[in-house]
């Protein structure tokens, strides 16, 4: 048994996390200040004498005896990290700080749910680790999208100046059960429209790719991470490509819905393409996704649906 602090362990991601932790026999502490949190997500827990729910907010110090940190605390789509740009980008650099203080003081092995979002509008494609980005350090994502690289700065510096024990994740378009209603990030909004039967909206064409990886496959990845020799960091997502066009009629397909699609302009900033290489997942983690898309959006219907 290990004791493991997960902060956000409130939100989509987080909350499934606690759930494979405590399933695997683990003590859990759920940090969130559930400003995008949810108890509905954590309630299975509750009873569960391993978990412990603690209401506090990481741009603020906290002090516990701990294993491992995974730090998830970051609202992570543009309606709600554009909401407090300011306070985001706080949780991004002194909220990690104030982790990494933590795992310092108790030798605690952390890690960082950063993002695909640190390659910004991408060059190359597939992306991989070794790129840098190209990100726009004053636009209206910037906030979101620089501060998860200067979150990934310093976990680097923690560890060589410090030598503490990290790991980085570079997370891409990850879907399932627990994902919020007002979420505004494509999956959620698409299968409340369609289950609606209201328009479907696209921004821009269509042609914009993005990649899906279902959470259960996104849990494997990180905690393999957690438990492998490899800092870091190390792309977590699904290589299969979608337009969002194909993947907006996949959802009416799947939803037997009667919704039109409707078009509106691009948002500023938002990516053309998203495709993770995966290869050094493969070959460190000896991960991969196993769940399709069909198989993880039908999955992820049936929860939105007994939702409303």
């Amino acid at each position: 048994m290990k004791r493991i602090l997960v902060t956000g362990g409130a939100g989509f991601i987080g909350s499934h996390l606690c759930g494979r932790l405590l399933e695997a026999g683990n003590e859990v502490i759920c940090l969130d200040n559930f400003f995008t949190g949810s108890r509905q997500n954590i309630y299975p827990y509750l009873n569960n004498p391993n978990f412990e729910l603690v209401r506090h907010d990481i741009t603020k110090e906290y002090f516990a005896e701990v294993d491992y940190i995974y730090n998830l605390a970051c609202p992570a789509s543009p309606p709600h990290y554009q909401y407090n740009a300011i306070k985001t980008i706080k949780t991004s650099i002194l909220g990690v700080m104030n982790m990494l203080g933590l795992a310092k003081r108790c030798k605690a092995r952390i890690l960082q749910a950063s993002t695909s979002e640190v390659y910004g509008n991408p060059k190359i494609h597939p992306q991989t680790e070794d790129y840098w980005g190209n990100v726009n350090p004053i636009g209206i994502r910037s906030c979101y999208d620089e501060g998860k690289r200067c979150a990934e700065t310093l976990m680097m510096d923690y560890h060589r100046q410090n030598n503490v024990d990290i790991r980085i994740v570079r997370i891409f378009n990850t879907y399932g059960p627990n994902m919020a209603q007002n979420d505004g990030r494509v999956v959620s909004n698409f299968i409340l429209q369609a289950l609606k039967d209201e328009d479907i909206t696209i921004y821009g064409d269509g042609s914009q790719t993005r990649s899906f990886c279902y959470v259960d496959d996104l849990i494997d990845g990180m905690i393999k991470m957690m438990e492998s020799s490899c800092i870091g960091p190390v792309n977590l997502g699904n290589p299969s490509e979608f337009t969002i066009l194909e993947f907006a009629k996949l959802v009416l397909k799947l939803t037997n819905s009667k919704s039109n699609i409707v078009y509106k302009p691009l948002p500023s900033d938002d990516p053309e393409q998203r495709k993770p290489d995966i290869t050094l997942a493969c070959k460190e983690l000896d991960w991969a996704p196993k769940v399709s898309l069909e198989e993880g959006l039908l999955k992820t219907i049936k929860y939105f649906k007994e939702l409303i």
